[in-house]
Order: structure tokens, then sequence, then C-alpha cells
């Protein structure tokens, strides 16, 4: 089995069970997952993996890393997988220059939570709180993206057009709830990062996204991703459905193509992390 069955494998098992694993993208309060030891924060997939685990400290080490740390893994805890691309050297094909080829291949490790550990506490910070509001968050998110596009705010229904760089989205007042509009906001902000201006994600996928096309789905899941990202970011609810027929959909899509979450989640993490100026 591939590392891409193992991770479609995982997230397919949560949404048969009806459960959205990107609707809360990570638990344990306001931080991301992030190394112990480097406190950088995983990215991609990463988070979602890592939040299936469950637990609410955000701190993630390996077995060797515990070690250095003096202390060790409690006998019995079962480990959480990460995902990287790593490069490799063509043993069969080289350049033009002879020097050997290179391909990325992607790999995994193995963490353990902190809470997984024993003798490793005065390692452990304190989870940073929350000094801004929610909703000031998230407009503060919206304020920081340094060349969205046109806002209309006065529509029926949200979308974004490339063709015009605009985003719709009906007035705020029309939604049940400042979080609904705030991450339906956030869906069509990430959908205008694929702007040919922004990140041209159309020149990565090679066509434009049809509806029903596989580049169709990746896009809606980057924004499905993305979106959810940001409102973590913020702290509000993200307000993905959470149906039978919305899990049904996208099982099919990820059972269909194996690599399909990992990439989008992949350009969902490039794309906030565009919107929020820490890419």
């Amino acid at each position: 089995m591939s590392v891409y069955d193992i991770v479609t494998e995982k997230i397919c098992a949560e949404l048969e069970r009806g459960v959205v694993p990107w609707q809360k993208p990570w638990v344990g309060g306001d931080q991301a997952p992030a190394n112990l030891i480097s406190k950088r924060a995983y990215t991609g997939i990463n988070p979602l993996l890592l939040s299936l685990s469950g637990y609410s400290s955000p701190y993630w080490l390996t077995y060797k890393q515990a070690a250095e740390l003096g202390g060790t893994v409690r006998k019995g805890e079962k480990s959480s997988l990460v995902v990287f691309y790593a490069k490799l050297q063509s043993k069969t094909r080289t350049l033009e220059n002879g020097d050997p080829d290179t391909f990325a291949m992607l790999r995994y490790y193995n963490l353990f939570n902190v809470a997984q550990c024993d003798g490793i506490e005065g390692h452990i910070p304190a989870v940073p709180t929350r000094t801004i509001e929610p909703l000031d968050a998230a407009e503060a998110i919206l304020e920081g993206y340094a060349d969205k596009p046109a806002i209309d705010d006065h529509v029926s229904a949200a979308w974004y057009r490339p063709s015009l760089d605009l985003i719709g989205i009906p007035p705020r007042d029309t939604f049940t709830s400042a979080d609904g509009y705030y991450s339906t906001l956030f869906h069509e902000c990430i959908h205008s990062t694929g702007h040919v201006s922004r990140l041209d994600r159309q020149a990565v996928t090679g066509g434009k996204a049809n509806h029903g096309s596989e580049t169709y789905s990746r896009e809606e899941l980057i924004a499905e991703l993305g979106a959810a990202f940001l409102c973590a970011d913020a702290g509000i609810e993200n307000t993905i459905p959470q149906s039978a027929a919305y899990c049904a959909s996208w099982l099919k899509a990820l059972k269909g193509d194996s690599k399909l979450i990992i990439s989008a989640a992949s350009g969902a993490s490039k794309a906030s992390r565009y919107i929020t100026g820490t890419a």
C-alpha cells in the first residue's frame, strides 16, 4: 500500500463515520500542531492527520526526540503519521550536464503527542491563548489579504469569477451567523488565490476547473480545506455541511484518486498562507 493510499484510507474512514475531518483541521485550542523542538507548525495534510488522534496539546515529537529530552514514550502508545516529500536521485536518468536527475517521493514518519510521553514536562511550553476576539481575527485576516480581489457584497449567492477577479458574497445580515458569513467568504478567498496574478493554480493543473472534472474536484477541496484552515486561525466555527450526501460525494472523489487529498491539502495550505502573508 502506498503512502497516498494510507492517508486516503484514514480520511475516508472518518467520512464513512459521518465526520468531515477538515471541518476542524486541528484540535487543542488556537495553535496549529507543531513540533515541540523546532516549534515549526506542520502544514499540508499533516494538521488533519494529527488531529485525528484527538489530543488537546498541539505539540508533537518523534520517539528519538523524546529520548533526547530525557523522556520516553509510554509503553503501548500508538504513533500518528505525518508525510513529507523527499528528493531522491534517479539511478537511470541524468540531466544534460550529466548530473543525476532528481524526483520527489512521498514518505512518512511517526510522531507522538507530548501527552503520550513521560519525563519531558519541563520542556513543554504553555499554549498561547488568543488575545483577539474571533470575529475581529477573521476581519483582520481579510484585511491582511494584501492583493485580494474586489468584493461585491450585494449579490444573492457566493462565488468567485476569475475572469473579473471578483468575489460575490450575500450581505452579512442574510447569514444565520457571523461565522457562516466569514467561513463562506474565506472559501471564495481561497478560490481567488488560484488566479493567474497570484498562485496561478490553473498553470499547475494544466486546465480550467470545469464542473465535474478532476480539476474542479481538486479546486473545490482546496477551497474547503483552505477555508477551514483560515477559520481555525481566526477561531471561528467552520460551517461546512456534514450531511450524508456531502460525505458520500467526497468519499467517491477520494476513493477515485488516492493523491487528491494530499494534493489538495498542499494547495490549501499554500493558499491560506498566501492570504495570511505567512507563505
